[in-house]
């Protein structure tokens, strides 16, 4: 099992930024590939951004590269997301998820997930 929770979210104003983090608690967390993934209301989740349990690979969906950066701190059990340059249409509620398979392939759908978090929420205003 692992445990994740989520926090840094907030209200913030386009073109601001926000840290999220994702502490993480039980199963070894330096074995998962860990993602971020973001739900806006009535869309379906989509993936945001994936790291490797090395950290040595990372992907992001197109609307974020440049703009937000993943990284993680296996000592402290936590993986992060940097967003930078906010925008309206980033408002959702971020989740961060784990799979435990000590892979470098990261996962860029929820169903490659095992574990997840409660979310946070991110607002944007214009």
């Amino acid at each position: 099992q692992v445990q994740l929770v989520e926090s840094g979210g907030g209200l913030v104003q386009a073109g601001g930024s926000l840290r999220l983090s994702c502490a993480a608690s039980g199963r070894t967390f330096s074995n998962c590939v860990m993602g971020w993934f973001r739900q806006a209301p009535g869309k379906e989740r989509e993936f945001v951004a994936a790291i490797s349990w090395s950290g040595g690979n990372i992907y992001y969906h197109d609307s974020v590269k440049g703009r937000f950066t993943i990284s993680r701190d296996n000592a402290k059990n936590t993986v992060y997301l940097q967003m930078n340059s906010l925008k309206p249409e980033d408002t959702a509620v971020y989740s961060c998820a784990a799979d435990p398979t000590n892979s470098e392939v990261v996962g860029v759908q929820d169903w490659w997930y095992e574990y997840w978090g409660q979310g946070t929420q991110v607002t944007v205003s214009s």
